[in-house]
């Protein structure tokens, strides 16, 4: 991982009042790192707002939906005001919280992979395992040692984001170095991985059986697909779709490369979530339809029925499986 950037601590220390934003349909290390690096700024004596333009569908997020602002408060001194954006490098993930944003200086902390260049500010690195992980690089960077609650936060984002450290490699040490000095500081990694993957329903199990055994194979079964209807999620309730556990199981299929999930939302968009085992950058088709993630796991919205998106889909993936053999 690299060093924190000295302009983003002087940053912080310029300004006075702090908006903290995150990406549409958040997830743990989203909602982590915003609220974590909120507690340190207010440690600091900053005023600050924490802001999401939601949805909180994710059951393990749910609890902290009620920390966070959907509407954008005015301030009294924008001289002094800034946005720190975490976990996405453009305001078009942000959703609609970004469209009432002042128009005031901003910094982008975020380690998906962008083919934008950064502004002046951001903090962008592609090597960390998660931004909580960076946030935490910056609070010791900034001589703050995490509460017990914000380092509790920040592991559960580190932790969200690793599929509870499951996703890292032989380059993964640094991670488990900064999940050590976030034990250190009081977590309960038990607790945390209950408050992640705890409180399931009966109705999002058999749900997931429903899910299981609709999977289509492509290509000789590279490629691993399956689907949510709006009538599932009538059928089963809107947070019923356990998607780590989906992806693991998918993912462990033997000839599974790379899989997705297709989810209607509405009667004319669906979102969809990609994961890649190695070779594959899912984040690269992601966003080409204004998605985007990581390398091995990314999303995208689409619109289009769910049979459509699946065969716009399952095509797109077919040209990379040639590139692939091309490129062999």
């Amino acid at each position: 991982m690299r060093q924190v950037p000295k302009i983003l601590i002087d940053f912080i220390n310029h300004h006075d009042c702090f908006y903290i934003l995150g990406h549409r349909e958040p997830d743990g290390d989203c909602i982590g790192s915003q609220l974590a690096l909120a507690s340190m700024l207010q440690s600091m004596g900053k005023r600050v707002h924490v802001l999401s333009s939601g949805p909180f569908n994710r059951i393990e997020i749910l609890r902290f939906e009620a920390r966070f602002k959907s509407e954008v408060p005015s301030e009294r001194d924008f001289e002094r005001t800034a946005a720190i954006v975490l976990d996405c490098s453009s305001m078009e993930r942000i959703g609609s919280v970004a469209e009432r944003m002042p128009n005031i200086p901003a910094s982008f902390i975020d380690h998906h992979s962008t083919s934008s260049a950064p502004g002046p500010y951001d903090w962008l690195d592609e090597s960390a395992s998660a931004v909580s992980a960076m946030i935490l690089l910056l609070m010791e960077a900034m001589g703050h040692s995490p509460t017990r609650e914000e380092a509790e936060l920040l592991f559960f984002g580190l932790c969200t984001d690793t599929g509870f450290f499951r996703h890292l490699d032989e380059h993964g040490s640094e991670s488990l170095k900064i999940a050590a000095r976030l034990v250190e500081a009081g977590v309960s990694p038990k607790r945390v991985y209950m408050a992640i993957n705890g409180g399931r329903t009966l109705a999002s199990r058999r749900m997931l059986g429903e899910l299981l055994l609709r999977i289509q194979p492509y290509y000789e079964g590279r490629l691993l697909v399956s689907w949510v209807t709006i009538e599932d999620q009538q059928r089963y309730g809107m947070s019923s779709r356990d998607s780590d556990l989906l992806y693991q199981l998918m993912m462990g299929i033997v000839d599974c490369e790379v899989c997705f999930v297709v989810k209607q939302e509405t009667e004319e968009m669906c979102t969809v979530g990609l994961r890649s085992k190695n070779s594959i950058n899912v984040a690269r088709i992601a966003e080409q339809y204004g998605g985007g993630g990581h390398r091995l796991a990314a999303g995208l919205s689409i619109n289009g029925k769910v049979d459509e998106v699946v065969h716009t889909l399952v095509r797109v993936f077919g040209d990379v499986f040639r590139d692939e053999e091309i490129e062999k």
